[in-house]
């Protein structure tokens, strides 16, 4: 059985390094090479071959969730495996139903990414315990943060800001966005949340509980 390829797309050189560490005598997993921005990775998978890419969506110069679409029409046979920094339970969803094979934070312990790996490299899905339990929990009991399973990961994002009392503004300055798609966001977020203004969209948010930093 030939090793599995593993690309890294990584802004970080350290988390690369410390993959590569965990791998280095691994007799299943290859890591061939890393990218530290959107563009490097874009690169790689036009002139070389991976299996699986190790992907954090915080990687400079991705756009997006919905980006992963467009990789697996163009790129079916690679899998996309999220490892990343932002909290589980508000980007796994839409990174799985955006085309991920599965979703690890890097809050777990790294043996979890030798079985993450070799999950969605046979085909699988993989998902945390956690994540399985809470996704089972909010569409049996409709639970309220359900809601932000709706949410795209940019829409996410415009509400974290915007829970920071950010202006349209300011916030499609650090989104590099247009205010005018700043405004339309808004008003996706209060219609899927069922608000009329954006103090009830606030408040909503704190009510929820839910921690957007």
């Amino acid at each position: 059985m030939s090793m599995i390829r593993v690309f890294v797309a990584d802004s970080h050189p350290i988390i690369y390094k410390g993959i590569k560490a965990v791998f280095r005598n691994s007799t299943e997993i290859n890591i061939v090479a890393k990218g530290l921005h959107y563009r490097e990775l874009v690169s790689f998978l036009k002139t070389k071959k991976t299996d699986v890419v190790l992907l954090e969506l915080d990687l400079p110069g991705f756009e997006g969730i919905h980006i992963l679409n467009k990789f697996k029409e163009k790129y079916p046979k690679i899998k996309f495996l999220v490892f990343s920094t932002l909290q589980e339970n508000l980007y796994a969803v839409s990174a799985l139903k955006a085309g991920a094979s599965g979703y690890l934070s890097k809050t777990n312990p790294l043996n979890h990414l030798r079985e993450a790996i070799l999950k969605v490299s046979s085909g699988g899905v993989y998902i945390t315990n956690e994540l399985a339990s809470m996704i089972a929990f909010n569409e049996t009991n409709q639970n309220p943060r359900a809601i932000f399973d709706k949410l795209s990961m940019r829409e996410i994002q415009v509400l974290r800001l915007m829970t920071k009392g950010k202006r349209n503004k300011e916030i499609a300055t650090s989104l590099q966005i247009n205010d005018k798609t700043v405004s339309t966001y808004r008003a996706r977020l209060m219609k899927k949340m069922c608000v009329k203004n954006l103090v009830e969209l606030i408040e909503k948010t704190q009510h929820l509980n839910l921690d957007l930093y």
